[in-house]
């Protein structure tokens, strides 16, 4: 009988500890829960431009269009798109058609996009030296994406890229549009482009 007085509060003390700590446990969860940020569904308009660009990548071919230089036109380009990066870059690669990759003797400029912050990025690796940095938006319709000038990086004896604007037309099918600035001249250069299958 004895040992059934002793044992009853052992137990009932085993009991409040674990009861004790069930709460504290759930305590330290609710806590827990408060303190991790909101739960973000719904993805920035910064990575819906950026999700938009990604469905241009493949390889591409077309013409290009050059207003202010007649001869400039007519020329064949080939672009490359491609996601890299675990999913965190495009890379946007340009040179004439059927030339090879020799940065030496062809132009080459290479493109990277990617999303920091709320903001969707393109850094231009240009040809004349530079590196002009853009930040872009994807119109309402969700068919174009316009980037505008932030900064350079670079010397700008030569000129700079100044502005792109990227068109969906179809999943086959999207028009470049990129802005040159030459001194206080414009070139712009239009890109209609066919996925190469």
């Amino acid at each position: 009988m004895k040992s059934h007085r002793f044992l009853l509060p052992v137990v009932l003390i085993s009991l409040a500890s674990v009861a004790f700590a069930q709460s504290n446990s759930q305590k330290s969860v609710a806590q827990s829960d408060a303190q991790k940020p909101a739960d973000k569904t719904a993805p920035s308009e910064a990575q819906k431009s950026f999700d938009t660009m990604k469905t241009f990548a493949g390889e591409w071919e077309g013409k290009v269009t050059v207003p202010e230089m007649p001869e400039m036109s007519g020329g064949n380009l080939h672009v490359s798109l491609r996601v890299t990066s675990r999913g965190n870059a495009l890379v946007h690669e340009l040179q004439e058609a059927n030339t090879p990759l020799d940065a030496a003797k062809y132009d080459h400029p290479v493109t990277m996009l990617y999303v920091e912050g709320d903001q969707l990025n393109l850094i231009h690796y240009c040809d004349a030296g530079n590196r002009p940095h853009m930040t872009g938006k994807m119109s309402p319709d969700g068919k174009t994406v316009e980037f505008g000038l932030v900064d350079v990086s670079g010397g700008m004896d030569h000129g700079h890229m100044h502005h792109a604007l990227f068109t969906y037309v179809d999943a086959d099918h999207h028009f470049e549009d990129w802005t040159y600035m030459m001194g206080d001249k414009l070139l712009h250069a239009h890109f209609d482009l066919k996925r190469v299958k």
